[in-house]
C-alpha cells in the first residue's frame, strides 16, 4: 500500500492537549491501553512460540519444506494472525476499539523489523535487541487512525472512537480556527499518559501555508551559531560570525533543583510496602501509600521535564523566527553518557538535565516551518579547540579549560562563545545559497581540522577527511523483516 504523501505547500505538525476525562473514560482509556499492552504480548509470545519450534525442528534433522510454517511479521500479516486468533484467547475484544490492538500490532511489527535490520547490518546505530514483553508499568498509549476523530464547535472537547467527546484541559481553538478555515487536516490522534498520571492527545495534523509571522521582529544577524552546554549560565550560546554575542539562555536545571524533594520521597516509598519483598524475593501486592507516593514521585518528573521543555520550545522558536540561518552542533547525546558508571554520575545527571539533543531536534522542524535554514556541524568539528582569530586547533583542551587561550596569537575567549562564533562561520556559505535549501539541514565542517596548517578564520574549517562506517553482518546468518532467522 502506498505511503501517504503530503501535499505540496504543506507541512506535518502535531498539536497537544491535555485531557480531563470522566471517570467512565478513565476506566476506557485504561482498558484501551491495556488492550494494546494485551495485543502485543500475545503475538510476541506466538512469534517466539513459532521461531523456537523451527529451530527444534530443524535440530531433528527436518527438512525446510516440512517445516512449521513461518508467521510473517509484517503489520498486515500480524493483524491477520490475530483475528483469528482474538475471539478465543481475547473473548472481550468487543469492548475495545480495533485500533487499541491495532497500536500493540503496529509497535511489535516495527520492533522486529527494527532488530532484523540491525542483525542484517541495515541499520545504522547500536545493535537493536529483540523486542521484549511489555509490562503493566509500561507507557499507555493508544493511536487512532480511522473513526471518528474531530474536535468539537465548543473547542473545549474531542471526539475520539469508542471515547466520545473528551473535555480538554485547554482550549482548542488554535486548531479549530484552521480547520475550519480548510488549512489544516488532522490525520490521526495518539493519547498517552505521562509520568503524573495524566492522559494527553495529540493530533497528527498536516497544515497549510505555513510561515514566519508577520509580528515576529527580525533580527539584524541573520546567521547565528548556537553552541550548547550543560554549565547553568549558558545552556545555550548565541553568537554571531564577526563575534557578536547576542544572547546566552541559562540552563533551569530543573532536575536538580527537583532532587532534595525526589530524594525525601523515594527514602518513603523504600520504607513502604512496595511490590516487591527483598526477603523472600517475590512480588506483593504493593500498598496503597507506596502508590500514593510514587504517584507524587511521577508528578515531581514531569514538572522537572515540562519546566526544561518550556524553556527549549521558546528558545528555539525565537531563533528559527529571527533568523535566517541558524548553525547547531551534532552531538552524540547518547553515547555522551554510555560511560563512567558512578564516577561521573552527576555528570550524567547533568546532561541529562540539560537535553542537549532537543536543541537540534526541535530546530529541525521549527527551521521548516518557518523558512529558516538548518546548518548541522558535523559531529567531529573542532569548534570549542579553534581559536576564532588564527584558526588554529588547541588539542590539550579539557573540560575544566572555560577560558580558551591560543598558544599561538594569545587570543583569550570564553570557551563557549568562541564554540558558537566557529559554529556561525559555517553558516555565512548557506546565506549565499551555496548550500541546499532550507531546512533540508546540511552537514557542514566534515571532519577534523589539521592542526599543523591554520584554518581560514573566516569559516573555521580546515581541510575535511572522512571516515567510513562499518557495520558487522552477523555471520550465522540473516534475517528478514517478515520472518524469522534463516
Amino acid at each position: 500500500m502506498a505511503r501517504f504523501e503530503i501535499p505540496q505547500g504543506w507541512t506535518a505538525q502535531a498539536y497537544r492537549f491535555a485531557l480531563d476525562p470522566r471517570p467512565t473514560q478513565l476506566r476506557a482509556l485504561a482498558s484501551h491501553a491495556g488492550a494494546a499492552r494485551f495485543a502485543h504480548n500475545h503475538m510476541l509470545a506466538l512469534v517466539k512460540a513459532v521461531m523456537d519450534q523451527r529451530a527444534a525442528e530443524r535440530s531433528y534433522g527436518v527438512t525446510e519444506s516440512e517445516l512449521t510454517p513461518v508467521l510473517g511479521w509484517s503489520l498486515p500479516a500480524l493483524r491477520k494472525a490475530w483475528n483469528q486468533r482474538k475471539d478465543w484467547c481475547a473473548p472481550w475484544w468487543g469492548e475495545n476499539s480495533k485500533e487499541a490492538y491495532n497500536t500493540g500490532l503496529d509497535g511489535l511489527a516495527r520492533g522486529l523489523d527494527a532488530w532484523s535490520s540491525s542483525r542484517c547490518g541495515r541499520r545504522a546505530g547500536k545493535p537493536v535487541g529483540f523486542p521484549r514483553f511489555k509490562t503493566a508499568r509500561a507507557p499507555r498509549s493508544v493511536r487512532f487512525t480511522t473513526g471518528v476523530i474531530r474536535i468539537e464547535a465548543d473547542r473545549r472537547h474531542i471526539s475520539l472512537p469508542r471515547l466520545g467527546a473528551v473535555r480538554t484541559h485547554e482550549s482548542t481553538r488554535k486548531l479549530a480556527r484552521r480547520v475550519e478555515a480548510g488549512s489544516a487536516r488532522i490525520l490521526s490522534a495518539t493519547v498517552r499518559q505521562d509520568s503524573a498520571g495524566r492522559w494527553y492527545c495529540a493530533l497528527h495534523t498536516i497544515v497549510e501555508a505555513k510561515a514566519r509571522p508577520a509580528h515576529v521582529r527580525r533580527s539584524a544577524h541573520p546567521v547565528v551559531g548556537v553552541d550548547v552546554g550543560v554549565k547553568a549560565d549558558s545552556l545555550l550560546v548565541i553568537a554571531t560570525p564577526d563575534g557578536t554575542e547576542i544572547d546566552r539562555i541559562p540552563a533551569p536545571k530543573s532536575l536538580s533543583a527537583a532532587q532534595s524533594r525526589l530524594r525525601a520521597l523515594q527514602r518513603g516509598a523504600a520504607r513502604q510496602h512496595g511490590p516487591y519483598d527483598p526477603a523472600t524475593k517475590t512480588r506483593r501486592a504493593p500498598s496503597a501509600r507506596w502508590r500514593a507516593t510514587q504517584a507524587r514521585i511521577g508528578r515531581t518528573h514531569a514538572h522537572a521535564a515540562a519546566v526544561r521543555r518550556d524553556v527549549l520550545h521558546k528558545a528555539t522558536t525565537t531563533l528559527a523566527q529571527q533568523h535566517d540561518v541558524v548553525v547547531v552542533e551534532t552531538l552524540n547525546a547518547a553515547g555522551m553518557r554510555t560511560k563512567g558508571g558512578a564516577y561521573k554520575r552527576g555528570l550524567n545527571r547533568a546532561l541529562a538535565d540539560a537535553a542537549l539533543a532537543e536543541v537540534r531536534r526541535m530546530l529541525g522542524y521549527k527551521t521548516r516551518w518557518y523558512g529558516a535554514h538548518l546548518v548541522e556541524a558535523d559531529r567531529h568539528f573542532p569548534s570549542s579547540k579553534t581559536c576564532t582569530a588564527c584558526g588554529r586547533r588547541k588539542p590539550n583542551l579539557t573540560l575544566a579549560d572555560r577560558v580558551f587561550t591560543c598558544d599561538d596569537c594569545g587570543v583569550r575567549i570564553d570557551r563557549d562563545l568562541g564554540a558558537a562564533i566557529n559554529l556561525a562561520r559555517l553558516g555565512v556559505p548557506t546565506l549565499v545559497g551555496d548550500q541546499s535549501p532550507a531546512g533540508s539541514g546540511p552537514v557542514a565542517g566534515r571532519g577534523a581540522t589539521r592542526e599543523t596548517e591554520p584554518a581560514p578564520a573566516g569559516n573555521a574549517a580546515g581541510d575535511e577527511t572522512s571516515t567510513p562506517h562499518h557495520h558487522p553482518v552477523d555471520q550465522t546468518g540473516t534475517a528478514s523483516p517478515r520472518g524469522e532467522a534463516a
